[in-house]
């Protein structure tokens, strides 16, 4: 069975350092799902089908089984972004080799009013 994706729709404000923390359950035990051997990735794009506009930095908690996966962007990738709607998602990678799309949602990226 798939795990469940969850749904989480961020805002993202140009040129500002960005993070944000998933807790990651596991669908079969609805406990938090230990993120030992797992590797992950996660990119954003303006439509499903284009080019990826920026991958995020994935990192785990210092304790895997926790469940806890941080993606964040620094001020200098943010600060590259365009205004506007995007979309993106989070895979997990097993250590079976599953690959699995935990995460999903859009990415609402809007000016920063200071400089």
């Amino acid at each position: 069975p798939m795990a469940v994706t969850y749904i989480s729709n961020l805002t993202i404000y140009t040129g500002t350092d960005f993070s944000q923390t998933f807790v990651l359950e596991d669908s079969q035990s609805n406990s938090v799902k230990d993120l030992t051997g797992y590797s992950a990735c996660a990119q954003m794009k303006r439509y499903e089908s284009s080019q990826k506009t920026e991958d995020f930095t994935i990192a785990f908690a210092n304790d895997r089984t926790t469940g806890r996966i941080t993606i964040s962007l620094n001020d200098t990738e943010t600060g590259a972004l365009k205004a506007g709607k995007y979309f993106y998602d989070l895979l997990l990678n097993g250590p079976t080799g599953l690959t699995e799309r935990v995460v999903e949602g859009t990415v609402l990226v809007k000016k920063s009013i200071t400089r």
